[in-house]
Order: C-alpha cells, then sequence, then structure tokens
C-alpha cells in the first residue's frame, strides 16, 4: 500500500491493513504458501522464480512468502514502514525490502531472468494504474495475487451479459485468465474499509495471442470507444471509427445483430469486430 504519515492519510490512500490472523492463513492457504500447505512441499516450481510483493505494510503476508524460501521482494513506499520491515530479514535471508512506488518500479530488473509471483493488497483509488503497468511486463508473470475492492473485484472477472462487465473486465482477460477465489469482510482489516474486499488471482498468459499482429494500446483504445456509453449501442459508440453502414457491415459479418451493445461481444469477438473495421477504416 502507498504509505504516508498519519494515520488519517493513511485511511484516505486506501491502506488498510489485513490485520486478522485467520484471514491472513486462508489468503496463504488460497495461494499456496501456507506453511500447512501440501503444495507448497510436493510441488516446487520447475523454474527459478520469486515473490513480488505490492505494498508490504507492516509484513502481514511478507512472513508467509518469504517462509516458501523463495526470493522475496517487499516493495513498500513509505521509509518507516520499510525500515520496520527490514528486522523480518534477521529470519529470511531470502527477503529484500525495496523502498520504493510500484508504478515506478521495474519488475523486469528486479527478477533478474526469473519467473515473478505477485501478491498484493492493493490501495482501491489506484488499482487499475497499478494493473496497468503490471501488465507491461506480462510476459515475465505466472501469477498475480491481488486483494482489491469487491465491486473492482466483480469487474476484472467479470462476463459477457452481465452487468460488471465493461473495458477493465476485457482488459483483464487480454492478459491474464482472473479468478474470484475469496471475498473478506471489512472487519478483517485496521483500520476497516468502507465497503467488502476480495482476493482475486490471475494466471497468465490471457488471449493477448488472439491479437496476432494488432497493437495492443490500439485495440484497448478501440474497447474503451465500445463501452464509452454502455447503453449505447456499437454502432453510435463506433461513429469515430467507422460510419453506421460500415460498423453493421462488419457486425454482420460476425453473425451479430446491428443493434449489438459492447456487454454483449466476448473478447475474441471484440477483437475480430476491431480487426474487421481495421481492414476497411472509415473513408
Amino acid at each position: 500500500m502507498l504509505l504516508h504519515c498519519s494515520r488519517m492519510a493513511r485511511q484516505r490512500l486506501g491502506q488498510h491493513f489485513l490485520a486478522d490472523l485467520d484471514w491472513r492463513e486462508q489468503i496463504a492457504r488460497a495461494i499456496r504458501i501456507s506453511r500447512q500447505s501440501i503444495v507448497l512441499s510436493s510441488a516446487p516450481s520447475d523454474k527459478p522464480y520469486c515473490w513480488i510483493e505490492i505494498g508490504a505494510g507492516h509484513g502481514e503476508m511478507t512472513e508467509h512468502l518469504a517462509a516458501t524460501g523463495a526470493p522475496v521482494y517487499a516493495i513498500e513506499l513509505d521509509a518507516s514502514l520499510a525500515r520496520r520491515l527490514q528486522h523480518l530479514r534477521q529470519q529470511f535471508p531470502n527477503l529484500t525490502v525495496v523502498r520504493g512506488d510500484i508504478l515506478q518500479t521495474d519488475i523486469a530488473e528486479i527478477a533478474a531472468g526469473r519467473r515473478v509471483r505477485i501478491y498484493g493488497n492493493l490501495p482501491y483509488y489506484i488499482t487499475s494504474p497499478i494493473l496497468h503497468r503490471l501488465f507491461t511486463f506480462a510476459d515475465s508473470i505466472d501469477e498475480m495475487y491481488i486483494v482489491i475492492q469487491a465491486e473492482v473485484a466483480e469487474r476484472l472477472t467479470a462476463r459477457p451479459n452481465s452487468k460488471p462487465y465493461g473495458y477493465l473486465s476485457v482488459a483483464m482477460q487480454l492478459y491474464a485468465r482472473p479468478e474470484l477465489v475469496l471475498s473478506i469482510p471489512r472487519e478483517a482489516f485496521s483500520p476497516p474499509p468502507e465497503v467488502g474486499s476480495a482476493l482475486v488471482t490471475l494466471r497468465f498468459p490471457g488471449e493477448r495471442a488472439k491479437l496476432e499482429s494488432a497493437d495492443e494500446t490500439k485495440f484497448l483504445d478501440f474497447v474503451k470507444l465500445c463501452f464509452a456509453q454502455k447503453r449505447k449501442t456499437l454502432v453510435n459508440n463506433l461513429r469515430s471509427v467507422g460510419t453506421p453502414d460500415r460498423v453493421r457491415e462488419a457486425l454482420e459479418h460476425l453473425n451479430l445483430r446491428p443493434d449489438a451493445r459492447a456487454e454483449q461481444l466476448s473478447l475474441s469477438l471484440l477483437i475480430a469486430l476491431h480487426g474487421q473495421l481495421e481492414s476497411q477504416p472509415n473513408m
């Protein structure tokens, strides 16, 4: 979590520490780092890997991560908390405390050729920027486990024809395979947030390969246009991309109704629609 000196500043910036020991253990089991976990001892990785923890805070989950024996890089912006985390190094020489901002951190440089597993209790107000930053290192990441606001977790894991499905759902599936694993009550944190939280697992890779030669940034900009006004049809939302007739023609080619909306299209169909409109751009 991004940390500042005063408690008020921490609450304002979404810093809610996972204080409940039982919930820490439940999360540790869910992400296969519990000391009681069978997976931990019986299924070692076939490739060298490291853990990167985002916002280590007071070390609530750092000890669980370090107990796996794998290299752990605990990233913490707050200087006082980073100093306090150093005491864990006496018990875990595989732990490195990194004072820094995850939005400025070079994950590939830290990993130094190893595969990456990420755990983070993400501040609610910058969840999306953090995820987009991490996606730039998608080729190095095997798994991510993130504790986030429950509403955002629903959006990340939503499927077509559901209310939460939108741009963030599509972007997530492009890079990873998301799954909502645990719902976590407010009372598990200190101070308690105003809303519930959830643990989401992201397994890489996602469906980027389906883009083939298409530019990722250009495609995601296209998806933003598709969802710009969810109640409007794609024909209306994509007027800057193609004439209404051209968009209807592309939809018909994909066996979609002329009044189709973005919330009805899977990632694969959005990729196909983007390709259709790119092949015959608006004149």
